[in-house]
């Protein structure tokens, strides 16, 4: 992988963008993107667009969304403890034990989500579903005017503190890739163009949008402003290989073997083929998936928005999703880029995806 392109992954990955909190992310995505783009915007609630062609009437989305799971801080006790709840998906079985940042406007503050030793629980013995009244964060305070003290208050947003390693040399491991990886994936589509001085017949508009995890809200926005001819959206999907995971209810996906396509009601089918002979003809892996309603992705916001717009989804398989240690294969990375940079280069602006021709 090209040097600056994975030292500006290291920088986007390990800053924090929690959901409706994406800002200093974004800012380090733009400025990567700028030197690859000819225009750019953003919106209101955050969500960041670079555009290649501006001046072109055919409009191509490229999208992946920028926010993470995180949490809120929804109570303080008078002895200094914080109670949170979820921003998002995210999972109070997994806090106990966990270091954390509890974010102020003096700036991060560590923080950890205590736990009592095995020894001296009551459900030792038997297994405990955590919820909002077990899972407790502790900042070092002994009193709630100590916590204030320090900037923190109800609505604080609070992330694990978990930054991004490589892991046996093939993988990267760490919190936020869901799916900040895929802000990743579609700069570097950019960059390639770029370097390739590939001249598009399209205008090309690098969606990275905000609140994904509470709704598709960003992307719900962003496809009603730009009213694009044709999305292809990434995200990330379940690699149901290690154990816990269903097969017959979740689908046989596997890191390591290539991009996840995505058979839906919100997928356009003629989309859907093109990117298979997209990956066929260029000897390009790829895994299948489908999905009984909707995708669960913001291939659901573009599809469904106003316009109708064409849609089709590209998955990244992932381990461990929601977790701390989400994790994702390099060559996966790679043939997702390959495979979008190559539809693009293909792609004929006159091209008709209805399904009546």
């Amino acid at each position: 992988m090209h040097r600056e392109s994975e030292s500006f992954l290291f920088e986007y990955i390990n800053n924090t963008a929690p959901t409706g909190y994406e800002t200093a992310g974004q800012k380090i995505w733009l400025d990567y993107l700028n030197s690859y783009i000819d225009d750019s915007l953003t919106d209101t609630y955050g969500t960041a667009v670079g555009i290649i062609n501006p001046q072109a009437d055919y409009k191509v989305v490229i999208e992946a969304h920028a926010d993470e799971i995180s949490w809120f801080v929804n109570y303080i006790t008078k002895e200094g403890y914080i109670y949170v709840i979820r921003n998002g998906g995210s999972d109070y079985q997994i806090a106990p034990s966990q270091r954390a940042k509890i974010h102020t406007e003096k700036g991060a503050l560590p923080a950890i989500f205590g736990w009592p030793a095995i020894h001296v629980r009551e459900d030792k013995d038997k297994a405990s579903k955590l919820d909002i009244e077990k899972v407790v964060l502790d900042c070092g305070c002994s009193s709630a005017e100590e916590v204030e003290a320090l900037g923190i208050h109800v609505g604080s947003v609070v992330t694990f503190d978990a930054d991004l390693i490589t892991l046996n040399k093939n993988f990267w491991v760490g919190r936020g890739l869901d799916n900040r990886i895929g802000g990743f994936m579609i700069a570097e589509v950019a960059r390639r163009l770029y370097e390739n001085k590939q001249k598009l017949p399209f205008g090309l508009y690098i969606v990275n949008a905000v609140q994904e995890e509470v709704g598709l809200n960003g992307a719900s926005m962003i496809a009603h402003r730009l009213k694009p001819d044709l999305a292809i959206i990434t995200d990330v999907t379940h690699d149901t290989q290690s154990p816990g995971y269903n097969k017959i209810k979740e689908g046989d996906i596997s890191c390591s073997k290539g991009p996840v396509l995505s058979h839906a009601p919100a997928v356009q089918h003629n989309v859907l083929r093109m990117l298979i002979d997209v990956a066929k003809q260029n000897k390009l892996p790829f895994q299948r998936q489908a999905a009984s309603s909707h995708t669960g992705t913001d291939t659901d916001a573009f599809a469904y928005s106003s316009a109708g717009v064409a849609s089709g989804l590209i998955s990244l398989p992932l381990k461990y999703m929601h977790t701390t240690v989400e994790m994702v294969h390099k060559q996966d990375i790679e043939h997702v880029i390959t495979l979008m940079y190559q539809f693009l280069v293909q792609l004929d602006p006159q091209h008709s995806f209805s399904y009546f021709k």
